[in-house]
């Protein structure tokens, strides 16, 4: 299963009005880190599909949401949580650390 893509036009309906938490990774094309983080986000999303939502985010391609949640080095990813940032993860991790940082949403 691949994350979905969100974008600013599609921001507040797949994030900010979910029901339940949604990952929402902050990325780039360019960003090594970002490919490597990518599958391992995909293998929690295929793994916990009932309990999270993981949306990906080009940084370039929505500057305004990078900037208004003060994004400042990517990967960067951020659990929303009724419309609230409830967790934020920087950097690639390998998937245990993603885990126990996600375990109050997938443990």
């Amino acid at each position: 299963m691949t994350a979905k893509v969100t974008s600013s036009a599609t921001f507040e309906q797949d994030v900010l009005n979910a029901d339940g938490p949604v990952l929402v990774d902050f990325w780039a094309e360019w960003c090594g880190p970002c490919r490597m983080v990518a599958p391992v986000l995909d293998q929690i999303q295929s793994e916990h599909p009932d309990k999270i939502t993981i949306v990906k985010l080009n940084v370039d391609e929505n500057p305004d949401l990078a900037m208004k949640y003060q994004i400042t080095s990517i990967p960067a990813m951020k659990v929303f949580n009724k419309g609230q940032v409830e967790t934020t993860i920087i950097g690639a991790k390998p998937k245990f650390a993603l885990e126990k940082d996600l375990a109050a949403y997938i443990g």
